[in-house]
């Protein structure tokens, strides 16, 4: 895979060529205290999780920072986009930390929602820490992490598809979410594959600066193809239900599919399988914390945490002779 694939798989990139046929964003810069704080491992209170009543221990923890000039420009976007966003980065959402949300969800309404999500994503940390492409003169390229904010738009997982390209042509296309069964597709699914082929087709074909890549569409309950993201034609991107080796070699056999590029999905429920994400989350207790559905818990674990702490500064200012 070449360096320029990568780049060229930015948000920044890519979206001003396809802008027409993908949800409406806006992108920011990061300062660099933003990313600093972001990377920072301590502890994020979010002013409002808990009761009132419990202020006075929200209080002994460090919360965050503020960042009042960066917050106005953010709050400014999130309002021209209706109030409502799906926060990323240059290249990665935090898809693995909607586990932390109130409503485990990814939309955001201020920049304290999308600071919940990004502290607590891998992906996110990924992006910030290792996005740096090595080049074949041996000097690096390391990329300006930007926020980007999407217009928030309840996407239904059975409606999104991932599509590979090798040397401008469809060859394969695979259900996004795979792990889980639905019914539609198996019924749809010479509507789905062919409404895809014809928004590749009229839209996306030749108009990439690449000429492999995969991008992942959604189609909504009108029969409308929507551009959702793109990304690199290699194993840094997840094949799903194919395999690289057969996409690398461009022969992918599908018997069901005589013309057009190979569709796959999940055909029944006993094929089901655990989400991938469910790596990413944590046990049953916090899960309750996250979702507010146990207050005492979390002050429980407050009290527990400060006095630890306070017995750790004990120890720093009394060391043993």
């Amino acid at each position: 895979m070449k360096k320029e694939q990568v780049v060229h798989c930015q948000f920044s990139v890519w979206y001003p060529i396809f802008k027409k046929h993908t949800i409406k964003s806006l992108i920011l810069p990061l300062p660099q205290n933003v990313i600093d704080y972001l990377l920072d491992d301590g502890t994020l209170v979010i002013s409002g999780s808990v009761p009132s009543a419990y202020d006075e221990i929200i209080d002994s923890f460090s919360k965050a920072p503020e960042f009042p000039e960066f917050a106005s420009t953010v709050l400014e976007a999130i309002n021209a986009l209706g109030g409502c966003v799906f926060p990323k980065l240059n290249w990665s959402a935090p898809r693995d930390a909607n586990w932390i949300a109130l409503n485990s969800s990814l939309e955001c309404r201020s920049l304290g929602d999308v600071f919940l999500l990004f502290k607590s994503s891998d992906f996110i940390t990924h992006d910030l820490t290792q996005a740096c492409i090595p080049g074949l003169d041996g000097n690096g390229w390391c990329p300006c992490p930007q926020l980007v904010l999407r217009k928030w738009a309840e996407l239904i997982p059975g409606g999104e598809f991932r599509c590979f390209v090798k040397e401008n042509k469809l060859i394969a296309v695979s259900q996004r979410d795979h792990t889980q069964y639905y019914q539609h597709i198996l019924k749809q699914e010479q509507h789905i594959s062919q409404a895809i082929q014809d928004f590749f087709s009229q839209h996306v074909q030749y108009r990439f600066l690449d000429e492999d890549f995969v991008f992942d569409v959604y189609r909504d309950s009108q029969g409308r193809v929507w551009l959702i993201d793109l990304n690199p034609f290699g194993e840094v991107t997840d094949s799903l239900l194919f395999s690289w080796d057969e996409l690398m070699s461009g022969e992918v056999v599908d018997h069901q599919q005589q013309d057009g590029p190979a569709f796959r999905y999940t055909t029944s429920e006993v094929t089901v399988q655990p989400s991938p994400c469910l790596s990413y989350r944590i046990p049953r207790d916090f899960v309750d914390l996250s979702a507010g559905e146990d207050a005492y818990k979390l002050i429980d674990f407050l009290k527990l945490t400060k006095s630890q702490q306070e017995e750790s500064e004990e120890e720093e200012e009394n060391p043993p002779q």
